[in-house]
């Protein structure tokens, strides 16, 4: 199993402060009260031998034919997508990677896995709603100051402003999020051994204790592990998510 991705595939500041931490990994983590998809599917004495997390702290959509192309030579059984987030968050929504160019990535990524994997099952996570994360992250003191130094700023910058250029500017991140999951649906749907989780990831209504205490921006140790059953829910349900 190898996992494709960005930061929060990576277990980013879930365990310390500005640090990668892939044994939390929703994906291929290690941690027991985490219980990763490759925990639920492999078993503990599996894992370490057969998984591969080649996910990559501020990787964009862009990045990942690279690692899909990575991916394939460990032919992998299944491969675990998600990224978009990074494509969203940037300095601004003018900076924001193109619906079209997120298009042609993912369907290069999808060319470059089935080069050399040609039977790998694919999971392919729908982008988490980011307005969710500026609503759920905004009311917390300490939140708000580290959201200064610039994460996301696209979306979080300014986050008590609540004037309507504001809103606009949110409205215009979250409007595109909602266009990458629909581009990761339908690249997805061209492909018979591709399964896109159907925006619930997107959908999941997180709370505060699901993000990092430290950035209050990526998963926490539990954050990771409710991406893991999702995951796992959707990959062993007998039809694909609606």
């Amino acid at each position: 199993m190898a996992a494709v991705g960005d930061s929060i595939t990576r277990g980013f500041d879930a365990c310390v402060v500005l640090a990668d931490c892939p044994e939390v990994s929703w994906s291929t983590g290690t941690d027991a009260e985490v219980r990763s998809l490759s925990l639920r599917l492999l078993g503990a004495p599996a894992v370490k031998q057969r998984s591969w997390n080649l996910a990559m702290t501020g990787a964009r959509m862009s990045d990942l034919p690279g690692q899909m192309a990575q991916a394939a030579q460990y032919a992998p059984e299944l491969v675990t997508v998600m990224v978009g987030a990074n494509d969203a968050c940037r300095d601004s929504p003018k900076q924001m990677t193109s619906v079209d160019d997120f298009r042609t990535s993912f369907e290069a990524s999808m060319r470059q896995l089935r080069a050399g994997a040609p039977k790998a099952q694919v999971y392919v996570s729908s982008v988490p709603d980011l307005k969710r994360l500026w609503s759920t992250g905004r009311g917390n003191p300490l939140g708000r100051q580290i959201w200064k130094l610039g994460i996301c700023a696209s979306m979080l910058g300014d986050s008590q402003d609540m004037s309507e250029r504001a809103q606009r500017r949110r409205d215009q991140v979250y409007e595109r999020v909602v266009a990458y999951n629909k581009v990761l649906g339908e690249v997805c749907a061209k492909d018979l051994r591709c399964r896109y989780d159907g925006g619930a990831v997107f959908d999941y209504r997180f709370t505060g204790e699901q993000l990092s205490h430290w950035d209050w921006f990526h998963p926490s140790k539990n954050g990771q592990s409710r991406l893991a059953e999702i995951a796992y829910r959707n990959i062993t349900a007998a039809n694909p998510p609606a």
